[in-house]
Order: structure tokens, then C-alpha cells, then sequence
């Protein structure tokens, strides 16, 4: 069954931490990939999913950086992976695939934001290419140790995901670049592509959620300058950084992707966008940015960005 877009009333809130969520869960003998497990957001899910039990594979585009922040965590294995590189996912997955293990969870964490305009690959658009088309090659390649696990697998999405639908005659960005709206798209996207591996995924015992994780200062924005953390209300008029109670804690930010990866309270749900570690409610019709925007859940363009990505990428384990 596609559980109804609507909170299932699971206890847990915005101030929940990733060790909330899993008082109780025993992870023992799981195994859990995360993307950019060794920064921000992903190295707070990587503590929080070994401490429960569980082995973590990250995999990281600087493997020397990564190795350094996860030292002396238990439980935790490194392995090279640029997603903004088609050839370095394909060999990431063949080197997993060829350890003989299986997957039990995937939580797609890495990711950039309103970065200048920046071109990967054959010329596709950095954001767009890297949160999105490179995640959904790395899930259809580890689909055979994905599959037989019947798992989770978590789509890391924003509330950026308002600033834009799929821009369905120009993804790319060929003309008319807005880092803001590119990375919405980015984001969008993410959660399509959790409404679609859902849908295609059942059969196997495979379930996909998107999350928001929601305001966190992190990495992620080292791509903004001052002016504009100053426009957005994220440091004060002196420079200095704006009172932490405005924002998530990096451990109450990683818990809504760690409660959507293990929770119970999901069993036989899936392909729904989660927020503060519950079911998110649909957009209001007044504009606020909250919830989710009815583009972002729409299985036909979830349907359609599938077809899209399996195109540009040449790869759909579902084909």
C-alpha cells in the first residue's frame, strides 16, 4: 500500500535527535550505506546507525577527509565515490557488489547547494547532476544487494523543494541559471525519485521515503556568501552566527532520515515525504513553505523523471 501524505502521529518532533529515534531499535547485523556519512548531517547518521548495531559503509569523495572525521567509530568502512562522476558510481557499486553482502538501508545524505554555476559530466548542471542523477545511478547499479534485503532507502530532499518543479525543457540549466532554483529542482527531484523507486520497489520488499531534514547549519552552505546568510537571517548584523535555537542541532537534524530508514512505525508505508521525524503534511494552499508541494509526490512526473534519468545515465535496474 502508498501511505496517505498526512502525519501518523508517531511521537517524535522537531527537537527529536537521531538517538531519539532509535531508543529501542537494534540495528545489530544491518547493514547501512550514507552518502556523505562524514559530514554535517551524514556523520551524526553514521554515529546514531552504529551505535544501534548497525555497519556503515560511507562512501565520500575525499576517502582521506572521510577516514579522519569517522576515526574511532565503530562499525564504519570508507570507500571512494564522486556522484557528480557516472564512472566513479559504477565503480563503487562493482566493488560493493563483488563483496557478496546486501544492503538493509541507503540513505542518499550527500549533496550540494546554491552553488555557482557549475557543469559535471557531458555539461549537466552540478546540482541537479550530483544530488540527483548520481544517487539514482548509485541505487538502480547496488539494486542486486539492495533487493533481496527488502530495505529502506532514504532520499535526503529540503525545503528547497518549493523553489521549483522539474524544468522539464531545459533541466539542465542551458539558459537562465538561478542557483536557488536549480537547487530546488535538485530537490524536487529527490523526493520523485523516492515516490517512483517506492512504487517500483514494492514488489521486492523495498520501501522509499524522501525527507526534509530541516535548518541546520552545516557544510552545506559554504557556497554563500556573507551577504546572503546575512539576507536570510542566518548570522547577525555584526557577523556573528545567529542563536543556535534557530536552527536544528546537526543531531536533531539527522533524526527524521535515521527514524525513515528504521522505524517500525513504517512498516508497510513508503514513498512519502517526512518531516520533524513524521509523515509531512500536503503544501498549504496559502504559499507557506511548508509540507510538501503536490509536483514533488505527482507519480506521473515521478514516473516520467525515472524514464528521464535512465536515459542520461543509461542505467535502470527496473528496465
Amino acid at each position: 500500500m502508498t501511505t496517505a501524505q498526512h502525519k501518523i502521529g508517531s511521537g517524535f518532533g522537531a527537537r527529536s535527535t537521531a538517538d531519539d529515534v532509535l531508543q529501542g531499535i537494534d540495528l545489530s547485523g544491518k547493514l547501512a550505506i550514507v552518502t556523505g556519512g562524514y559530514s554535517g548531517l551524514g556523520l551524526e547518521t553514521t554515529r546514531a546507525l552504529t551505535k544501534a548495531g548497525a555497519h556503515v559503509v560511507v562512501p565520500a569523495r575525499r576517502p582521506s577527509t572521510a577516514g579522519e572525521a569517522v576515526d574511532g567509530i565503530e562499525g564504519v568502512e570508507v570507500d571512494e565515490l564522486d556522484l557528480g562522476d557516472l564512472d566513479s558510481v559504477r565503480a563503487f557499486a562493482e566493488r560493493f557488489l563483488s563483496s557478496g553482502r546486501t544492503v538493509d538501508l541507503v540513505i542518499n545524505n550527500a549533496g550540494i547547494m546554491a552553488c555557482p554555476e557549475t557543469r559535471v559530466g557531458p555539461g549537466w548542471e552540478a546540482q541537479f547532476a550530483t544530488n540527483h542523477l548520481g544517487h539514482y545511478a548509485l541505487i538502480n547499479r547496488l539494486w542486486p544487494a539492495i533487493a533481496p534485503g527488502g530495505g529502506r532507502v532514504v532520499a535526503v530532499s529540503s525545503g528547497g523543494h518549493h523553489f521549483s518543479g522539474i524544468r522539464w525543457d531545459d533541466v539542465h540549466w542551458k539558459t537562465g541559471y538561478d542557483k536557488w532554483q536549480a537547487y530546488g529542482q535538485a530537490k524536487t527531484a529527490n523526493v520523485l525519485f523516492a515516490v517512483q523507486l517506492d512504487r517500483l520497489g514494492q514488489e521486492s520488499g523495498v520501501r522509499a521515503f524522501s525527507v526534509h531534514p530541516g535548518s541546520i547549519r552545516t557544510p552545506l552552505q559554504r557556497h554563500l556568501p556573507r551577504e546572503e546568510l546575512l539576507a536570510r537571517g542566518w548570522v547577525e548584523e555584526d557577523g556573528e552566527l545567529v542563536p543556535p535555537s534557530t536552527f536544528k542541532s546537526p543531531e536533531q537534524g539527522a533524526a527524521t532520515q535515521v527514524w525513515a530508514a528504521t522505524s517500525p512505525q513504517l512498516a508497510g508505508m513508503g514513498g512519502v515525504y517526512c518531516l520533524d521525524c513524521d509523515v509531512a503534511e500536503p503544501a498549504p494552499a496559502d504559499g507557506a513553505l511548508t509540507g510538501v508541494q503536490a509536483y514533488a509526490i505527482d507519480p506521473e512526473q515521478a514516473a516520467r523523471l525515472w524514464e528521464l534519468s535512465a536515459e542520461l545515465t543509461g542505467v535502470n535496474a527496473f528496465a
